[in-house]
């Protein structure tokens, strides 16, 4: 172990406006490589393509940090005392088998498909307040109110509490560079538990036509306790919208930096689904990837990893491999073959996939429609990017030409 290279995992990563030569690098040093972690410790990180996609399927690899052995599991075991509540990103079956399918029925394509009228009309509204001033903040005025009020409404979550578990979600995702960072994304993880595990007691009590109602009402018939419950509540709730506005908002500067991909998307909008699909690729919202937890001693890709260890899935420097994609590293809106990794794959693919693919359809495309001649107000170096383990921005100052609404002067 004393002639191994452990490379250091840079405190800004998500938030450097490109990240991927460092990943590349990584990549080219080999197949699975020894990084040191920002909050201390240390874990194996996996960045070919081959090598993610058998990794997220071995059988010695767990999404549990109860793992025995692992470092993780002293400090993230589900249940009381503040401690993470399980939820589908942290189980393996048989508990995530029926968390996810108690939660999928909501998900379905059909379902998701029904709600193309409500998500337009939530962008035009949205748009409607913008458009006759000339600028906007696309990532407050836009973005994230977008997908904020379409989670919001299908678990049956008060849109007016935005604010407060806007907060603690931005808490819980800033990366743990130090202590205090770790312990404020923990506080903030039992306040977000607390007030949701509130909610479905009132949603208990005068039930409604949303999801939380529905997972409450099956908890008892399900066997689901309440700590799995808060912790898909909050596991919805989070990532039901914080990825979605990374996706909206890198999407639309990606199209803002490439104007000859604009141009095209603008002459041909039947390219908008592979162009969201080459947004998740080119820069997704889930760069460094998912964590696992060895089971027992394992080879991966030719690298013994010990029983306890934590092994990273590096998903944002899979779907730049050279050894899957041609050109992975030019934009290209018209990709005709993107197996990208970005939405997960295997047991834990993005439940919400085709909801964040339909957002992202209709977000990027009412831009495109409803503000002519958009364009950035400051300088590509200027647009800041939120610090948080979702790689997204934090602003997107634009122009473009203001439009009257029907009706108005």
């Amino acid at each position: 172990m004393s002639d191994l290279i452990t490379h250091q995992l840079p405190a800004d990563i998500e938030q450097r406006r490109d990240p991927y030569p460092w990943l590349d690098r990584l990549r080219r040093s080999g197949p699975v490589q020894r990084v040191e972690l920002r909050g201390g410790g240390h874990a194996w990180m996996v960045t070919r393509y081959d090598d993610v996609m058998t990794a997220t399927a071995h059988p010695s690899l767990s999404s549990d940090p109860r793992t025995p052995g692992s470092a993780a599991s002293l400090s993230a075991r589900p249940g009381g005392d503040g401690r993470r509540p399980p939820s589908m990103l942290t189980t393996d079956p048989p508990d995530h088998t029926r968390l996810r399918q108690l939660v999928s029925r909501a998900f379905t394509p059909r379902r998701v498909a029904a709600l193309r009228p409500r998500v337009q009309q939530i962008a035009d509204s949205l748009i409607d307040a913008v458009a006759p001033l000339g600028r906007a903040d696309l990532v407050a005025d836009f973005a994230l109110p977008l997908p904020v009020a379409v989670i919001c409404e299908l678990l049956g979550v008060p849109f007016e509490d935005r604010g407060q578990f806007g907060r603690w979600s931005a808490d819980m995702l800033s990366p743990p560079v130090a202590p205090a960072a770790a312990a404020a994304a923990e506080q903030a993880r039992a306040d977000l538990g607390g007030y949701l595990a509130d909610l479905v007691v009132r949603k208990r009590a005068e039930p409604a036509d949303d999801l939380l109602t529905a997972l409450a009402a099956a908890g008892e018939e399900n066997r689901l306790s309440d700590a799995e419950l808060v912790g898909t509540a909050v596991l919805l709730l989070v990532a039901g919208h914080e990825t979605t506005v990374s996706l909206i908002g890198t999407g639309t500067l990606l199209l803002l930096l490439h104007p000859d991909q604009l141009d095209r998307l603008r002459r041909e909008p039947a390219l908008l689904p592979s162009a969201v699909e080459e947004f998740l690729r080119y820069d997704g919202p889930v760069m460094l990837g998912v964590v696992r937890y060895a089971r027992e001693d394992l080879h991966l890709a030719g690298t013994a990893i010990a029983a306890g260890e934590t092994v990273v899935l590096s998903t944002g420097a899979a779907n730049r491999d050279p050894g899957r994609f041609d050109r992975p590293d030019v934009l290209d809106i018209a990709r005709a073959h993107n197996p990208h990794l970005a939405l997960g794959h295997g047991l834990h693919y993005c439940l919400g996939a085709a909801l964040a693919r339909l957002e992202g359809q209709i977000a990027i495309g009412t831009l495109l429609r409803r503000l002519p001649a958009l364009a950035l107000a400051v300088n590509e170096e200027a647009v800041r990017r939120r610090p948080s383990v979702i790689r997204g921005l934090a602003t997107l100052p634009v122009t473009f030409t203001p439009t009257a609404l029907p009706g108005r002067p």
